[in-house]
């Protein structure tokens, strides 16, 4: 009944929105690669910031493999290889940004790399997200007629 009654809300959501969610589900999927990855390596020794680099980088695979399958419909970008470069591109500004804020957390706050994770993990999603829509997936608009 649910999955019955979800179809037509789900078409009455924005796109955007829509999109926002099926990203979170996509970057839920990244996200429990990079975290999974983060936890095992540094269970066996290794430094949590390489942890953390490695788990990241394996996600943005997870993530643009099912951001181009499910998420965005819009692919403005014609050479594949660009767009992925693109999406590449912003993940690593994304991992800049979790390295530092890994780095904050656990340095200056004290938190443990896996409790770290976790504000991490929600501010570079919405940069990530914010970024890859503006540059790589965004829509053509309405408003302005094509010349």
């Amino acid at each position: 009944m649910i999955f019955t009654l979800a179809g037509p809300i789900w078409r009455l959501l924005p796109v955007g929105l829509r999109e926002l969610i099926l990203y979170g589900m996509a970057s839920a999927a990244a996200l429990a690669v990079d975290w999974g990855l983060l936890v095992l390596l540094t269970w066996m020794g290794v430094d949590y910031l390489v942890a953390s680099g490695v788990g990241f980088c394996a996600g943005i695979g997870v993530a643009y493999a099912l951001s181009i399958r499910m998420v965005f419909a819009h692919r403005p970008i014609a050479e594949r290889w660009r767009e992925f470069t693109g999406f590449l591109g912003v993940g690593l500004a994304g991992l800049l940004l979790t390295q530092g804020l890994m780095m904050v957390w656990v340095e200056a706050f004290g938190m443990s790399p896996a409790s770290a994770k976790a504000p991490t993990a929600c501010l570079v999603f919405l940069f990530n997200f914010t970024v890859r829509r503006a540059l790589l997936f965004r829509a053509p608009r309405a408003d302005i007629a094509p010349s």
